[in-house]
């Protein structure tokens, strides 16, 4: 018995000894390989940055002048200073008129750092600082001169103003297709915009940051990795990271938590714009969580845009604390739907009814009042006013569930509509509507918002407007050639047009917002990374001594194939032809990691299908995959296979756990 327990233990020394000399012989064969190129992230570049945020040696007379301090935020400066007593001063960035001038006064304090916000592009800046200094009064004009915008920054080719009822906050827009993430004052000036894009909504914090999209996808064509907390110098405070990503709008409640209209890419049914999140502000952890496929049935109110893994396809977020109930906006069911917060269940529907199962009809309204009530189309950001009306812009996509019924393009229209709804009765008026008599040009088949200012005072975004050869068009923005954009934004007060502006584009949502807080002050903490983009599916997980692998040939290199190393993970592209067959392999201590590259635009991409157009068929479709670092630490060799040959990419990736 002694003797067997001593030739096991021999056996398991000597497979060990075999495995560990395969595996020296593997980092010896692998030893010329080169790490991933690894791109650094904008929360490492700006504390780099921070570095040169010194006051010391500075004075007024002689301040340090850091214009762009994040490199993400062109129209914006940092003052830097020091005083020998404590001050509060008060800077103005002088515009053309009252409106476009802006101030705001710092807390007291001896070392300055003093956020300029609001320059116009291309000039000479004129800033003014001022403050008493031991009862002394101190004024100093600063000149800072700026760059010229982007060539591809898109200005308005119109903009009307009432002057005498509006105020110098600026309308943000986030781009739906060209563009930038940009405000616009009273004049149509740019005063301030991000040079790293951001997509869907842009909104303040109840904190005065901004909340808006990262830069990185997560999926195509526009699930986004998460959120930024970010200041208006383009610093990132938190940045939140989501399993399933982040598209179209979010909803902070009034315990800083935030809803998110997010993805379950892994559900068995491959749908997507179906599931919204709740995240905790503090962790980044998931703590609530509604799956619309556990509350609708899929296959219902069908409208033309719906598919089968693009089912209702939410495009808003909005939570009532006085009914403590979620109201979201299914563009492809033509139904704006409120559900319980803390049952989930499903509390009514506004919409027209046809095509719907028997056992949904309960949660829809009778129409009552006027006689000019219309049911809202593929519409967009769904809100409950504080008078309890929903309100909602109506893209007009249709005007029918019934092919036969539909009204083309040409002789649509879009609206923003307000609806007062009783949930006893079950009744719904409608007490506002703003588009209709603008006819077709003011006709948006997709995208656009309302917002809500006060007591009638409304701003009707249609941001969406399409000609395709002078006609107005269903399709959105890319879809066709000879395709010609306009956004065009409107502000009421009291049912009169007090402010509207155009753009040669399409444009997601508008907000109107102050420049500074009213507590506004740079934060030099640093930044937080919270939530987590989860494990990517792993194909299968095998123990092999050694790998097989061929060097890197015409073929491998015919498809332009690229690593590089994200902060939290690993990006592969490359441009295959429908149906080719390809697997990342990830090797380390023996063991290798499979993942499949799905050559493919679905399920993933809401607004189109999956078919390849001629030139991708020809040339192939150039596909952006992602393998996320959670789960994975040290050092992975990469191989490659292309339709079942294995290719040595003498590259690795380092996977290092903060």
């Amino acid at each position: 018995m002694k003797k067997k327990k001593i030739i096991i233990i021999l056996s398991i020394i000597l497979i060990f000894l075999i495995l560990s000399f395969t595996y020296i012989n593997l980092d010896e064969k692998n030893k010329n390989t080169k790490e991933v190129k690894v791109v650094s992230s904008l929360i490492e570049k700006q504390e780099k940055r921070e570095k040169n945020f010194k006051t010391k040696g500075y004075t007024i007379k002689n301040p340090n002048i850091i214009l762009d301090p994040y490199d993400n935020s062109p129209l914006t400066a940092l003052i830097l200073f020091e005083t020998i007593t404590e001050v509060a001063p008060k800077v103005t960035i002088e515009g053309k008129d009252e409106l476009s001038t802006f101030a705001h006064k710092f807390k007291k304090d001896k070392k300055h750092y003093l956020a300029i916000c609001g320059l116009y592009a291309n000039k000479e800046n004129k800033v003014k600082i001022e403050y008493t200094e031991n009862g002394k009064k101190v004024s100093q004009e600063i000149k800072i001169k700026t760059k010229e915008l982007p060539k591809n920054m898109v200005l308005p080719t119109s903009v009307t103003a009432d002057k005498e009822n509006l105020t110098n906050d600026l309308y943000f827009f986030t781009p739906s297709s060209i563009g930038y993430t940009a405000a616009y004052d009273v004049n149509g000036d740019v005063r301030w915009y991000l040079s790293n894009n951001a997509l869907w909504k842009v909104d303040k914090l109840k904190n005065g940051n901004l909340l808006l999209s990262t830069e990185r996808l997560i999926n195509n064509p526009y699930y986004m990795t998460g959120l930024y907390e970010m200041n208006m110098l383009g610093k990132i405070i938190t940045e939140y990271s989501l399993k399933g990503g982040y598209h179209h709008d979010y909803y902070e409640m009034e315990n800083g938590n935030l809803l998110i209209a997010s993805d379950d890419f892994y559900n068995d049914d491959g749908t997507v714009e179906d599931y919204i999140v709740e995240l905790d502000r503090k962790t980044g952890k998931i703590v609530n969580t509604f799956d619309l496929k556990d509350i609708l049935n899929m296959q219902d109110g069908k409208s033309e845009n719906w598919s089968a893994y693009d089912w209702f396809h939410n495009n808003s977020v909005w939570y009532d604390k006085k009914t403590n109930s979620i109201t979201l906006s299914g563009r492809h069911q033509d139904a704006v739907i409120n559900i319980d917060y803390k049952t989930k269940k499903l509390n009514w529907i506004i919409g027209d009814s046809t095509n719907w199962s028997k056992e949904y009809q309960k949660y829809f309204f009778k129409k009552v009042g006027n006689t000019d009530f219309e049911w809202q189309w593929s519409q967009h950001a769904a809100m409950i006013t504080p008078e309890g009306y929903v309100f909602i812009f109506d893209n007009g996509n249709n005007k029918s569930k019934i092919k036969e019924n539909y009204v083309s393009a040409e002789n649509s229209y879009s609206r923003g509509v307000m609806y007062k709804i009783d949930t006893k009765k079950m009744t719904i008026e409608q007490v506002f509507e703003y588009g209709k008599e603008r006819g077709s040009e003011f006709y948006s088949p997709y995208i656009s918002d309302v917002d809500y200012l006060g007591k009638n005072h409304y701003i009707i975004h249609s941001g969406g407007i399409v000609y395709v050869n002078g006609k107005n068009s269903n399709q959105p923005a890319g879809f066709s050639k000879d395709t010609t954009l306009v956004s065009d934004t409107v502000e009421l007060l009291n049912n009169k047009v007090i402010f509207e502006i155009k753009f040669p584009t399409n444009n997601y949502r508008v907000e109107k917002m102050n420049l500074y807080n009213k507590n506004e002050e740079v934060n030099l903490n640093s930044p937080k990374t919270l939530g987590s983009l989860g494990k990517t599916k792993v194909d299968k997980t095998e123990f092999k001594l050694q790998m097989q692998a061929h060097k890197k040939d015409k073929n491998y290199n015919s498809h332009e194939i690229s690593f590089q190393k994200e902060k939290d993970r690993l990006v592969f592209k490359g441009t295959f032809k429908k149906g080719t067959d390809v697997k990342v392999l990830l090797y380390k201590n023996l063991k290798v990691n499979t993942y499949n590259i799905s050559i493919s635009k679905k399920p993933y991409t809401a607004l189109c299908v999956d078919v390849f157009t001629e030139e991708e068929n020809e040339k192939g479709l150039t596909v952006t995959r992602y393998i996320n670092q959670e789960g994975l630490k040290g050092k992975y060799s990469i191989y490659l296979s292309i339709d079942g040959k294995i290719y040595n990419t003498e590259e690795y990736v380092n996977f290092s756990q903060e």
